[in-house]
């Protein structure tokens, strides 16, 4: 299995995702500069947090128009697993990969800590090891990671059971407590919490390992 890493000028997750892989779930992954397009080795790609492009415009704009996504777009469409993390989760939303919009959190202001999730779907390649229900511990960092919907949208992410995780405590005004979705065909993830940074009891917790766990877990079973 060959994980590749997403770098935007402005990511800064890039590193915490490729050590997760490398040194944790142990596995191949390689860097992916923004230019870059050729997609067609790896098996899962990685969108990771940060501040692509300085944020300018709306977070993901610019991002979504580099090089390199119009190949993460087809490398979805046929199939693969693609996963966005906080800023990853934007520029996902910017390509139209995943449906809604972020806006600014409803306080207007940076939010860095641990919150507590709900997985409200275990039936995903990225959850699959997590049990529905269960309760798990997971660090957002964000400025703008207030999910929005529109009602009809949010009627259809429900009736498809693309809702994978809610936040216990919304800490920043997310429709329906939205921390992370799937698409309809579930092979593309998006969530503003950083699996990566709970991933090794070290950091606190490590209930997001479970996330690259489910992935590999998924690869494995269509080899």
């Amino acid at each position: 299995m060959k994980f590749g890493v997403v770098v935007f000028p402005g990511s800064n997750c890039d590193h915490d995702c490729f050590h997760v892989v490398k040194e944790v779930i142990r596995q191949p992954v390689e860097y992916i500069w923004h230019k870059n397009t050729k997609l067609d080795h790896f098996d899962c790609i990685i969108i990771p947090g940060g501040f692509s492009y300085g944020d300018y415009l709306r977070c993901g704009a610019i991002a979504r128009f580099s090089p390199i996504m119009d190949s993460v777009i087809k490398f979805a469409n046929d199939g693969g697993l693609v996963i966005g993390i906080c800023n990853g989760f934007q520029v996902l939303l910017e390509a139209g990969l995943l449906p809604g919009a972020m806006l600014r959190n409803k306080n207007l202001h940076f939010i860095c800590k641990y919150v507590d999730l709900k997985v409200d779907s275990t039936d995903s390649p990225f959850s699959s090891l997590y049990k529905k229900g269960q309760t798990v511990r997971i660090p957002i960092a964000h400025n703008e990671g207030n999910y929005y919907i529109d009602e009809k949208g949010l009627a259809e992410l429900k009736k498809n059971d693309q809702i994978i995780f809610r936040y216990v405590d919304n800490p920043n005004g997310a429709v329906g407590d939205i921390a992370g979705i799937v698409n309809k065909k579930r092979n593309v993830l998006g969530m503003m919490p950083h699996p990566e940074r709970s991933s090794e009891i070290e950091l606190g917790s490590e209930d997001g390992l479970l996330v690259f766990e489910s992935i590999l877990r998924w690869l494995e079973g269509r080899k």
